[in-house]
């Protein structure tokens, strides 16, 4: 019932206007800027009588506060994250706020409601995500992690370093970079620039069939192969016997360690850095990109 009762005031106020006028904008925090058309009168006047049509009125003139709201927190979200749609669940907020609002607390309206617009938004988005909330915990943690270690180090950090940092030994940091890399979905609506193109044009329409062979594709599997040949060649004994295995007998990392003997911890560790120099040397040698 409650949730109809939002969903119905909601519509009312979108009804009464679609889109807040950009005359209307909100006081910054530094106290600069126009201030928002309620005066105390107003209040007062609607305490009093508590008219439907006061009431509208009035959620009417904050509606480019929660616009404000919305626009503010819009910079830290990705872009597939529509503003409209911010604005919208911010609405519900603002309808919550005004309900529980008492003007005689010597309260702004403002600094009450900012806080509940911005929680409305965040548990709508909160519902809206699939990824578990510790998957997300986990890629911040990394993130930070990787960008302290840049600072210091002047460059990227190994993952041996970034494991070190936090503490974790290198299978955790792969198991959970695996799980931050699952998460990752891009829009096909999203507008892009091709490599070869300035026109902006729709990510879906750069997506070729990768079943399909060129000779040109030809041509770059034949050198990536031969350059992955010399590359392995630069690993050490155990890196290069452990890739051996692993990719080419399709041993798991338990039979390895029992060939090799050393335990299945050593091998995952061999098999990692093994991986790392390779990516690298392919890296470098074709300009990619992480």
């Amino acid at each position: 019932m409650a949730t109809q009762q939002k969903a119905t005031m909601k519509t009312e106020v979108a009804e009464a206007t679609p889109t807040p006028t950009p005359t209307r904008t909100a006081t910054n925090r530094t106290g600069t800027g126009r201030k928002w058309e309620v005066t105390q009168r107003e209040w007062k006047r609607y305490k009093r009588f508590q008219t439907e049509e006061m009431r509208k009125d009035l959620l009417v003139k904050y509606l480019p506060l929660v616009r404000n709201v919305a626009a503010r927190m819009a910079m830290g979200f990705p872009r597939s994250v529509e503003l409209t749609d911010l604005i919208n669940t911010g609405v519900v907020g603002l309808i919550e706020a005004f309900a529980n609002y008492d003007p005689d607390r010597g309260v702004k309206f403002e600094t009450y409601a900012v806080p509940r617009i911005r929680g409305a938004i965040l548990d709508e988005l909160r519902s809206l995500d699939w990824v578990p909330r510790s998957t997300r915990a986990k890629s911040r943690e990394i993130d930070r992690a990787t960008t302290e270690l840049e600072n210091s180090l002047g460059r990227p950090p190994e993952l041996t370093e970034l494991a070190a940092h936090l503490d974790i030994t290198e299978r955790e940091l792969h198991l959970a970079m695996d799980d931050i890399s699952s998460t990752t979905i891009l829009s096909l609506d999203e507008i892009v620039f091709p490599e070869d193109d300035n026109r902006q044009v729709p990510r879906v329409e750069t997506i070729s069939d990768g079943s399909g062979k060129t000779i040109l594709g030809d041509i770059e599997r034949g050198e990536l192969r031969s350059f992955m040949l010399y590359a392995i060649e630069r690993l050490t004994n155990q890196e290069k016997l452990v890739i051996a295995l692993y990719y080419f007998e399709e041993l798991t990392l338990k039979e390895i360690g029992e060939v090799m003997t050393i335990s299945e911890s050593r091998v995952s560790q061999i098999h990692t850095r093994g991986v790392s120099k390779l990516r690298t040397m392919v890296r470098e040698k074709f300009a990619l990109t992480a």
